[in-house]
């Protein structure tokens, strides 16, 4: 799956600094990252896994034809890159298990998606709507009382769609 996600993201995201931001994911664990540490995908790869999957489901959506295979690609393979530092290998009774970095960087969780990723390469404003609010009501902005998902699902087609896709991967196909 590590292959297919490489292939994936030099087959579609060519904008300028996409090289540099998969250099910084292939070279700091993000292909072998897990996806979380006991729900969908806690196994090494099961990021990688889970982001080809929501992706996928992306683009088989004819309603969101209208945009870039490019803006889809980002938002299904680059949705999760906040997740690159957020998981510790272990190993308990002879098996491979992770659990939370504490001393991961503590910034939202979608927020950090865009931010890593316009550390080398800008996103629209549509793609920052959509990563932001990908999680949906499990955010903790949502949770704490915050109605600005309300607005972002209202004026983001993609937003809404990239939060369905994601929760289709994790519970469908994952």
């Amino acid at each position: 799956m590590q292959n297919e996600f490489v292939k994936l993201y030099k087959k579609y995201i060519k904008r300028r600094g996409a090289d540099k931001l998969l250099s910084y994911l292939v070279n700091n664990g993000f292909l072998e990252a897990p996806a979380s540490t006991k729900y969908h995908g806690s196994y090494e790869g099961g990021l990688v896994e889970h982001s080809v999957n929501v992706m996928n489901r992306l683009m088989r959506r004819e309603i969101l034809r209208d945009y870039t295979k490019e803006t889809l690609a980002i938002a299904g393979l680059l949705h999760d890159v906040c997740k690159l530092d957020n998981y510790i290998k272990q190993e308990t009774d002879g098996k491979e298990t992770y659990e939370y970095n504490k001393n991961a960087f503590p910034a939202g969780h979608g927020e950090k998606s865009i931010f890593l990723i316009q550390r080398f390469m800008n996103l629209t404003d549509e793609e920052i709507l959509a990563i932001r609010w990908h999680m949906g009501a499990f955010d903790d902005a949502v949770r704490g009382g915050s109605r600005d998902i309300n607005a972002a699902y209202e004026r983001s087609k993609l937003a809404v769609y990239l939060h369905l896709a994601d929760m289709a991967a994790t519970y469908i196909d994952e």
